[in-house]
């Protein structure tokens, strides 16, 4: 899949976490593509992709490795990328679990561990860059959510609960940071078919009633979030904060 030039973020000091697999590696991909200099945080071994991504871009990521829970290594990690590159003016909140589960099996402990991947290390990711962001002037901070929330679904409140709360996170803190010329922007993709999708939660019946509420007959891919995340991450979205960007192939009608 091709993808627009965006030259202001040729040089862009990138973060993403989750940025080696999924969703997050075609991210990582694109921004990489753009000639934007951008690291990565996760817990597994990144090594392989680091070496695929200089061969396939002749850009080599930043490979930091941390526990997103952990928000003593979270700061680290984001302090080591501004070292590295540059004050991070690009953040990209991508890493996150939604794990199957129901409302009564649900421990403190289950809860306290969802919220602290899908949301609660997306807030001080973002407290963390807030910063430098103002000292170089701007930046951008996206916030990956799903629609899961806006369909109502069962299957996994925790996450849903989480995805909601990004959303007003995001809204909260686009008019903090507003007047420092910091945009904060949410992207909600639809049902994207990772490897991990694939092996853990779909089956040829899911498949069809997904498609079923689509408009576009056809399943999501890794790369159709790519665009979309280049557009909210350029300045060529200068005027959009605290927005929910939707791609999903039609399962949610907003507005």
């Amino acid at each position: 899949m091709q993808h627009a030039t965006f030259p202001d973020l040729d040089g862009a000091s990138v973060l993403i976490t989750g940025g080696g697999s999924g969703i997050g590696a075609a991210l990582t991909e694109g921004f990489l593509r753009q000639g934007a200099r951008v690291a990565f945080v996760q817990r597994s071994d990144a090594a392989p992709f680091v070496a695929e991504m200089t061969q396939a871009t002749g850009n080599t990521p930043l490979f930091i490795p941390c526990d997103i829970t952990d928000i003593g290594q979270l700061r680290a990690s984001l302090a080591a990328a501004a070292q590295a590159h540059g004050p991070i003016t690009v953040l990209v909140n991508n890493a996150a679990n939604d794990q199957r589960h129901g409302t009564e099996e649900v421990t403190e402990a289950f809860w306290d561990w969802s919220q602290a991947i899908n949301l609660k290390s997306y807030f001080f990711a973002c407290q963390a860059v807030v910063a430098g962001m103002r000292a170089a002037g701007g930046g951008a901070i996206v916030n990956v959510t799903s629609i899961s929330y806006m369909m109502g679904n069962a299957g996994y409140p925790a996450y849903t609960t989480a995805n909601a709360g990004i959303n007003g996170m995001t809204r909260s803190l686009a008019r903090e940071f507003g007047p420092d010329n910091i945009r904060v922007n949410a992207l909600a993709p639809g049902w994207v078919l990772t490897e991990k999708q694939l092996a853990l939660w779909t089956t040829p019946k899911a498949l069809e009633d997904h498609m079923e509420r689509m408009c576009l007959k056809r399943h999501l891919a890794p790369e159709d979030i790519v665009g979309p995340m280049l557009f909210l991450a350029s300045r060529l979205s200068g005027a959009m904060t605290g927005q929910a960007l939707v791609v999903d192939g039609g399962v949610v009608v907003t507005g």
